[in-house]
Protein backbone atom coordinates (compact mmCIF):
# COMPACT_ATOMS: atom_id res chain seq x y z
CA UNK A 1 0.00 0.00 0.00
CA UNK A 2 1.33 3.41 -0.97
CA UNK A 3 1.91 5.73 2.00
CA UNK A 4 1.94 9.51 2.12
CA UNK A 5 5.10 11.57 2.41
CA UNK A 6 4.49 12.50 6.06
CA UNK A 7 3.95 8.88 7.05
CA UNK A 8 7.10 7.85 5.20
CA UNK A 9 9.10 10.53 7.00
CA UNK A 10 7.67 9.46 10.35
CA UNK A 11 8.71 5.84 9.83
CA UNK A 12 12.32 6.93 9.34
CA UNK A 13 12.42 8.08 12.97
CA UNK A 14 12.48 4.59 14.49
CA UNK A 15 13.48 0.96 13.97
CA UNK A 16 10.36 -0.93 12.84
CA UNK A 17 11.76 -4.23 14.09
CA UNK A 18 12.85 -2.96 17.52
CA UNK A 19 10.85 -3.64 20.67
CA UNK A 20 10.48 -0.72 23.09
CA UNK A 21 9.31 -0.20 26.65
CA UNK A 22 5.81 1.25 27.00
CA UNK A 23 7.24 4.63 28.03
CA UNK A 24 9.63 4.82 25.07
CA UNK A 25 6.94 3.63 22.65
CA UNK A 26 4.57 6.38 23.77
CA UNK A 27 7.27 9.02 23.32
CA UNK A 28 8.00 7.71 19.83
CA UNK A 29 4.34 7.66 18.83
CA UNK A 30 3.93 11.25 19.98
CA UNK A 31 7.10 12.30 18.16
CA UNK A 32 5.96 10.66 14.92
CA UNK A 33 2.42 12.10 14.91
CA UNK A 34 1.96 14.46 12.00
CA UNK A 35 -1.77 15.10 11.55
CA UNK A 36 -3.17 18.61 11.98
CA UNK A 37 -5.69 17.31 14.52
CA UNK A 38 -5.04 15.87 17.99
CA UNK A 39 -4.52 12.21 17.15
CA UNK A 40 -5.81 9.43 19.37
CA UNK A 41 -3.24 6.99 20.78
CA UNK A 42 -4.33 3.36 20.71
CA UNK A 43 -2.88 0.12 21.99
CA UNK A 44 -3.36 -3.24 20.29
CA UNK A 45 -2.82 -6.50 22.18
CA UNK A 46 -2.75 -9.76 20.21
CA UNK A 47 -3.75 -12.46 22.67
CA UNK A 48 -3.10 -16.18 22.59
CA UNK A 49 -6.70 -17.38 22.66
CA UNK A 50 -8.62 -20.37 21.41
CA UNK A 51 -11.28 -19.63 18.79
CA UNK A 52 -14.07 -20.01 21.35
CA UNK A 53 -12.45 -17.67 23.91
CA UNK A 54 -13.16 -13.97 24.34
CA UNK A 55 -11.51 -11.59 26.80
CA UNK A 56 -14.00 -8.88 27.69
CA UNK A 57 -14.69 -6.49 30.56
CA UNK A 58 -14.95 -2.81 31.45
CA UNK A 59 -12.63 -0.37 33.20
CA UNK A 60 -12.31 3.30 34.09
CA UNK A 61 -9.09 4.84 32.81
CA UNK A 62 -7.34 7.01 35.42
CA UNK A 63 -6.79 9.83 32.90
CA UNK A 64 -9.74 10.78 30.74
CA UNK A 65 -9.84 12.29 27.26
CA UNK A 66 -12.42 13.02 24.60
CA UNK A 67 -16.00 14.22 24.79
CA UNK A 68 -18.45 12.94 27.39
CA UNK A 69 -20.62 10.10 26.11
CA UNK A 70 -24.33 10.50 25.45
CA UNK A 71 -25.94 7.95 27.77
CA UNK A 72 -29.36 6.38 27.16
CA UNK A 73 -31.20 4.40 29.84
CA UNK A 74 -34.15 2.07 29.28
CA UNK A 75 -36.00 2.11 32.61
CA UNK A 76 -39.39 2.71 34.23
CA UNK A 77 -40.67 4.56 37.27
CA UNK A 78 -38.25 5.04 40.14
CA UNK A 79 -35.29 3.67 38.18
CA UNK A 80 -35.99 6.11 35.36
CA UNK A 81 -35.91 8.97 37.86
CA UNK A 82 -32.61 7.67 39.29
CA UNK A 83 -31.12 7.62 35.77
CA UNK A 84 -32.21 11.20 35.09
CA UNK A 85 -30.83 12.38 38.43
CA UNK A 86 -27.50 10.68 37.68
CA UNK A 87 -27.17 12.58 34.40
CA UNK A 88 -28.41 10.24 31.68
CA UNK A 89 -29.25 12.25 28.54
CA UNK A 90 -32.12 10.02 27.36
CA UNK A 91 -34.39 7.98 29.63
CA UNK A 92 -37.54 6.05 28.79
CA UNK A 93 -39.26 2.68 28.41
CA UNK A 94 -41.36 1.26 25.57
CA UNK A 95 -41.71 4.59 23.74
CA UNK A 96 -37.92 4.96 23.70
CA UNK A 97 -37.58 1.37 22.46
CA UNK A 98 -39.92 2.18 19.57
CA UNK A 99 -37.98 5.35 18.79
CA UNK A 100 -34.77 3.33 18.44
CA UNK A 101 -36.60 0.71 16.35
CA UNK A 102 -37.53 3.55 14.02
CA UNK A 103 -33.86 4.28 13.34
CA UNK A 104 -32.96 6.91 15.94
CA UNK A 105 -29.45 6.29 17.29
CA UNK A 106 -28.19 9.62 18.65
CA UNK A 107 -26.44 8.13 21.70
CA UNK A 108 -23.09 6.51 22.52
CA UNK A 109 -24.00 3.90 25.13
CA UNK A 110 -27.19 2.21 26.32
CA UNK A 111 -28.11 0.91 29.78
CA UNK A 112 -31.17 -1.14 30.67
CA UNK A 113 -32.80 -2.42 33.82
CA UNK A 114 -33.35 -6.22 33.69
CA UNK A 115 -37.14 -5.87 33.51
CA UNK A 116 -36.84 -3.82 30.30
CA UNK A 117 -34.72 -6.40 28.46
CA UNK A 118 -37.74 -8.28 27.10
CA UNK A 119 -38.50 -5.14 25.07
CA UNK A 120 -34.92 -4.01 24.52
CA UNK A 121 -34.04 -7.49 23.26
CA UNK A 122 -36.08 -6.78 20.13
CA UNK A 123 -33.49 -4.13 19.26
CA UNK A 124 -30.74 -6.75 18.92
CA UNK A 125 -30.40 -6.46 15.11
CA UNK A 126 -30.09 -2.66 15.42
CA UNK A 127 -27.98 -2.23 18.54
CA UNK A 128 -25.97 -5.43 18.31
CA UNK A 129 -24.11 -4.63 15.12
CA UNK A 130 -23.22 -1.20 16.48
CA UNK A 131 -21.93 -2.51 19.79
CA UNK A 132 -24.69 -0.68 21.70
CA UNK A 133 -26.71 -3.61 23.05
CA UNK A 134 -26.97 -3.60 26.86
CA UNK A 135 -25.20 -6.62 28.34
CA UNK A 136 -24.70 -7.84 31.92
CA UNK A 137 -21.04 -8.60 31.11
CA UNK A 138 -20.37 -4.92 30.47
CA UNK A 139 -22.49 -3.85 33.46
CA UNK A 140 -25.03 -2.16 31.20
CA UNK A 141 -27.91 -4.42 32.29
CA UNK A 142 -28.31 -3.50 35.93
CA UNK A 143 -30.66 -2.29 38.63
CA UNK A 144 -27.98 0.15 39.75
CA UNK A 145 -28.63 2.55 36.88
CA UNK A 146 -27.36 5.54 38.86
CA UNK A 147 -24.04 3.80 39.53
CA UNK A 148 -23.71 2.71 35.91
CA UNK A 149 -24.41 6.22 34.62
CA UNK A 150 -21.92 7.71 37.09
CA UNK A 151 -19.15 5.30 36.01
CA UNK A 152 -19.80 5.91 32.33
CA UNK A 153 -19.68 9.67 32.88
CA UNK A 154 -16.31 9.12 34.59
CA UNK A 155 -15.11 7.35 31.46
CA UNK A 156 -15.89 3.67 31.94
CA UNK A 157 -15.09 1.87 28.71
CA UNK A 158 -15.23 -1.68 27.41
CA UNK A 159 -12.38 -3.76 26.07
CA UNK A 160 -13.05 -6.90 24.05
CA UNK A 161 -10.98 -9.23 21.93
CA UNK A 162 -12.13 -9.49 18.32
CA UNK A 163 -12.39 -12.63 16.18
CA UNK A 164 -8.63 -12.64 15.65
CA UNK A 165 -7.88 -12.34 19.38
CA UNK A 166 -6.86 -8.67 19.24
CA UNK A 167 -7.92 -5.99 21.71
CA UNK A 168 -7.87 -2.43 20.33
CA UNK A 169 -8.40 0.37 22.82
CA UNK A 170 -7.85 4.12 22.79
CA UNK A 171 -5.66 5.18 25.73
CA UNK A 172 -5.11 8.89 25.18
CA UNK A 173 -4.43 11.82 22.89
CA UNK A 174 -1.11 12.99 21.47
CA UNK A 175 -1.55 16.26 23.38
CA UNK A 176 -1.71 14.47 26.74
CA UNK A 177 1.22 14.22 29.11
CA UNK A 178 3.13 11.01 28.39
CA UNK A 179 3.00 9.91 32.03
CA UNK A 180 -0.81 10.03 31.96
CA UNK A 181 -0.96 7.96 28.78
CA UNK A 182 1.43 5.47 30.36
CA UNK A 183 -0.81 5.17 33.43
CA UNK A 184 -3.74 4.34 31.14
CA UNK A 185 -1.68 1.78 29.21
CA UNK A 186 -0.51 0.05 32.38
CA UNK A 187 -4.05 -0.20 33.73
CA UNK A 188 -5.38 -1.70 30.49
CA UNK A 189 -2.59 -4.29 30.33
CA UNK A 190 -3.05 -5.15 34.00
CA UNK A 191 -6.80 -5.65 33.59
CA UNK A 192 -6.36 -7.78 30.45
CA UNK A 193 -3.77 -10.00 32.15
CA UNK A 194 -6.16 -10.61 35.05
CA UNK A 195 -8.61 -12.16 32.58
CA UNK A 196 -6.21 -14.74 31.15
CA UNK A 197 -8.19 -17.98 30.65
CA UNK A 198 -7.22 -20.72 33.11
CA UNK A 199 -6.36 -23.12 30.27
CA UNK A 200 -4.28 -20.63 28.24
CA UNK A 201 -0.82 -21.96 27.45
CA UNK A 202 2.34 -20.14 26.44
CA UNK A 203 2.65 -16.36 26.28
CA UNK A 204 -0.79 -14.83 26.77
CA UNK A 205 0.15 -11.57 25.00
CA UNK A 206 1.76 -12.43 21.67
CA UNK A 207 2.27 -8.88 20.40
CA UNK A 208 1.77 -5.42 21.86
CA UNK A 209 1.67 -2.35 19.61
CA UNK A 210 1.07 1.35 20.28
CA UNK A 211 0.14 3.77 17.50
CA UNK A 212 -1.56 7.07 16.78
CA UNK A 213 -4.51 7.61 14.43
CA UNK A 214 -2.36 8.36 11.39
CA UNK A 215 1.09 7.17 12.48
CA UNK A 216 2.94 3.85 12.35
CA UNK A 217 2.73 1.19 15.03
CA UNK A 218 5.54 0.77 17.56
CA UNK A 219 6.21 -2.66 19.03
CA UNK A 220 6.22 -2.85 22.82
CA UNK A 221 7.82 -5.36 25.15
CA UNK A 222 5.09 -7.94 25.85
CA UNK A 223 6.79 -9.93 28.62
CA UNK A 224 6.06 -7.10 31.11
CA UNK A 225 9.34 -7.27 32.94
CA UNK A 226 11.53 -4.47 34.29
CA UNK A 227 11.11 -2.41 31.11
CA UNK A 228 7.50 -1.67 32.00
Amino acid sequence: MKRGKKYTEAVKQYDKQAIYSSADAIELVKKMSFAKFDETIELSLKLNLKKSQIVRDTLVLPNQFGAEKKILVFAKGEKAEEARAAGAIYVGDTELVEKVRGGWLDFDVAISTPDMMKDVGRLGPILGRRGLMPNPKTKTVTMDVAGAVAELKQGRTEFRSDKTGIIHLAVGKVSMDSSKILENVKLVVSEVLKRKPADAKGDFVETFVVSSTMGPGVKVESKFGDKE
